[in-house]
């Protein structure tokens, strides 16, 4: 069920008279504005970027404006993505800059054409996720090694020199550029990077947060008044004096280049799909759109470079700064990035002498900035914990000693390297309890680990009695020959062996022998979601014992594959949805919608009860505005059940009739919803029936998301647009799930077609997870 807001007036009993309907989309008129002024600020963003971007590449700097314009409108129409802003890419600058030195201008431009035929055609083969099998380490790596590439050439220029061939020389020239005196173009690098690093930690002034405007935007313009105001004598942006002089289409390469020009478009087209297609993914996790169609994103960039080089700009990729302001200026159609060319073909066709006012060495602090920061030291962190860091040190130090696909392709081998080494490594430990032999295996079992397991289990005394467990994700057959001969051998000896698999059941389907398993069920895990009584518990245990028996359980079996997980969730949570549900033990709310941790923002009481705004119970109220306010969920469900004990206690009066002193506040609590719910037709049934508990259950669903409507927060977020309101019915008896339709307002089984699979998108999107 879903509800339109509700006016400023809103009475909780009147809208128990109105229709139920589903929540109201945004408008178009109000998506358009939205789209225009977010296109806006990115164009202020886009131009000084595109403008160091071409200067890092040496290629002229009317390239960078013309990829920029091509992105944003060809990309931006064509392309998967409903946010993500494409243009000329930091990542991109190395291997342009070597290409410009080799081939020349005119032939780079041809690489850039011919990469994007390619990338159409691996976007038409719908190959888009195989280039993410790249691994993250590797990539974060090279865009550290170009950063700091950039970073180190830029600096000649802030200091009035020139950048070296590689980034070798430019340290060993560093020294030199510093000890001379160049002091105006350094005052002008120095306020850019100042402005770059302080603008986004200024406080507001009133209600206007300065962190909107984009740094960039300031830096440069600052930087510019500085220099003209002074009337310091810096080289400056220069631009051809008409679009008929800057064009500069591509050239065929002499046949000498050809075999180097294949490379050079296998390169450029690899990294600038994997970029854009990284940045698609990165962005939809910044906004509550529509996911990108990765097969339709490649195509978009293809189609975008094949234009580029035609019209002699850069290459094209999706980037991370621009989408990201896109995205927190508003934007949520591909009509903000479309805008964002156009305002820029616009700018530069009109106020071309404001653009060459900037110096050369604002663009120069522009760059070292953002080459700075492409070596983020978050992503060092994170794959400190997947132990990567060494793949990511290694790439970026033979990006920046050797080069860009020297040292991509030396991080690529190691990643394999150690990807093999953790696909075969396996651990195995032994202890000594209670005149048993317990022997632990870890791991991927395959044959370059049977000398070590078979090493320990020769140790073990004949005639012992051994436990062995197998946590292993793999078995070969060499690894279970080899454990099942050793069995053999210690059975003959009077020994007995206990065999208990915690994953999958590797060692039992390959043997006929084995014996049944003495410790844990046959399913092992499969049936993790079963109450402890059916999983073999014993529940003449107390309680505590266990609770601390599953604990043990978990953190044999689970705790080791959730510990990645939880690192990341530990962080931040960003919940999908606030689920209100009965406290009953009965309903499991992460069970019955196969979510997961951070998934659900949960809210359970007796009855799944909402008393309305200013009824005088504050914890519900709390978790509501905390989750709709602080967390921005986009959704809240009210879900209900079948056999209510609650709703068994309002059809009895229970809450009425004096009772057990003991139960002074379960009454007050049920009171709360009583007068709205007990006779929800008319006069209570004189005998409660299942039948009757079961409408009060459902009506009661109705009621709670009515009352949801009282509380400003929830209203809202209705008027804006982002939130919806669902009501489910839970039935115990057929585990089966009920959703409230808003047309027949009555609760009907979740069709087939609303149960997305692993991370699907909506039926227009469905075309990204066919198989290729």
């Amino acid at each position: 069920m879903r509800h339109d807001a509700q006016g400023p007036d809103l009475d909780p009993k009147e809208t128990a008279a109105r229709p139920l309907s589903g929540i109201r989309s945004v408008p178009l008129p109000k998506a358009t504005l939205s789209d225009a002024t977010a296109s806006l600020v990115v164009f202020l963003v886009a131009v000084p970027l595109s403008l160091g971007i071409a200067v890092a590449s040496g290629a002229p700097l009317i390239a960078g404006i013309i990829a920029a314009v091509v992105g944003g409108i060809v990309a931006g129409a064509v392309g998967g993505s409903a946010v993500q802003v494409s243009g000329p890419a930091a990542g991109l600058t190395i291997i342009v800059a070597d290409l410009v030195l080799t081939y020349g201008w005119r032939v780079t431009c041809f690489i850039t054409l011919l990469a994007g035929v390619v990338q159409l055609a691996l976007g038409a083969f719908r190959i888009a996720r195989a280039a993410l099998a790249i691994s993250p380490a590797v990539i974060h790596g090279m865009l550290a090694g170009v950063g700091l590439t950039i970073a180190l050439a830029q600096l000649h220029v802030i200091l009035g020199g020139a950048p070296q061939s590689s980034a070798l020389d430019n340290i060993a020239e560093l020294p030199g550029q510093i000890a001379d005196n160049h002091t105006a173009a350094v005052a002008v690098g120095l306020i850019t990077i100042a402005i770059m690093f302080l603008w986004g930690r200024l406080p507001g002034i009133g209600r206007l947060r300065l962190s909107r405007v984009p740094a960039a935007l300031v830096a440069v313009v600052a930087a510019t008044a500085a220099a003209t105001a002074g009337g310091w004598n810096l080289e400056r942006v220069q631009l051809p004096d008409s679009l008929a002089d800057a064009w500069s289409g591509p050239a065929l390469p002499a046949p000498d280049q050809i075999h180097g020009v294949v490379v050079a478009v296998a390169a450029v087209a690899m990294v600038a799909s994997v970029e854009s297609l990284l940045c698609a993914i990165a962005v939809d996790g910044m906004h509550d759109g529509r996911r990108a169609r990765l097969d339709r994103e490649l195509i978009g960039q293809g189609a975008a470079n094949t234009v580029s080089g035609a019209l002699g700009g850069l290459p094209v990729a999706g980037v991370i700064v621009r989408s990201t302001a896109n995205v927190r200026a508003g934007a949520r159609t591909p009509l903000s990035a479309i805008l964002h060319g156009v305002w820029i073909l616009v700018f530069v066709a009109l106020f071309a002498e404001f653009v060459e006012l900037i110096p050369m060495a604002a663009l120069a602090g522009l760059l070292v900035f953002i080459g700075i920061q492409m070596v983020n030291l978050t992503h060092v962190r994170d794959l400190r914990r997947h132990h990567e860091s060494s793949i990511y040190l290694v790439t970026l130090a033979s990006v920046v000693l050797l080069g860009l696909l020297e040292g991509v392709l030396i991080g690529f081998g190691l990643a394999m390297a150690v990807s093999l080494h953790r696909l075969t490594r396996v651990t195995v430990l032994t202890e000594e309890r209670d005149d048993r032999h317990h022997v632990v295996v870890r791991g991927s079992l395959t044959f370059l680990g049977v000398p070590r397991v078979t090493q320990v289990l020769r140790n073990v005394p004949p005639g012992a009695q051994v436990d062995l467990d197998l946590h292993v994700d793999f078995m070969d057959h060499a690894a279970f020959e080899s454990i099942h001969a050793w069995r053999l051998d210690h059975e003959r000896t009077g020994g007995t062996v206990d065999i208990d698999e915690v994953h999958e059941n590797w060692y039992e389907r390959r043997s006929m022998h084995a014996p049944p398993s003495g410790k844990t069920s046959p399913d092992g895990l499969a049936r993790w979601w079963a109450p402890w009584g059916l999983r073999g518990y014993d529940h003449a245990d107390s309680a505590s014992g266990l609770l601390m028996t599953g604990a043990r359980e978990y953190h044999a079996s689970t705790a080791g594959r959730m510990r990645s997980l939880m690192s990341r969730l530990a962080l931040a949570q960003h919940p999908r949805a606030l689920f209100i549900a009965c406290a009953d033990s009965r309903v499991v709310p992460n069970l019955i919608t196969a979510s997961g941790p951070g998934d659900l923002f949960t809210l359970r009481n007796i009855g799944n009860l909402v008393p309305p705004k200013g009824s005088g119970d504050d914890s519900v109220g709390a978790a509501i505005e905390y989750a709709v306010t602080v967390l921005e969920v986009p959704s809240i469900v009210v879900c209900g059940h079948s056999h209510c004990g609650a709703m068994q206690a309002l059809l009895d009066g229970a809450h009425e009739a004096p009772g057990d002193a003991r139960l002074t506040q379960l009454q007050q609590w049920l009171g709360t919803g009583a007068a709205e719910l007990a006779r929800s037709d008319g006069e209570a049934p004189e005998t409660p029936s299942p039948a009757a508990v079961r409408v009060l259950s459902q009506t009661n669903v109705v009621r709670q998301l009515e009352n949801l409507l009282t509380y400003p927060a929830v209203r809202h977020q209705l008027e804006e647009g982002r939130l919806e309101l669902t009501g489910l019915y839970y039935d115990l008896e057929t585990a089966q799930v009920h959703v409230l339709d808003d047309q027949l307002g009555e609760f009907v089984p979740v069709p087939p077609d609303r149960i997305p699979g692993p991370r699907t998108a909506p039926r227009d999107r469905a075309e990204e997870h066919s198989p290729a």
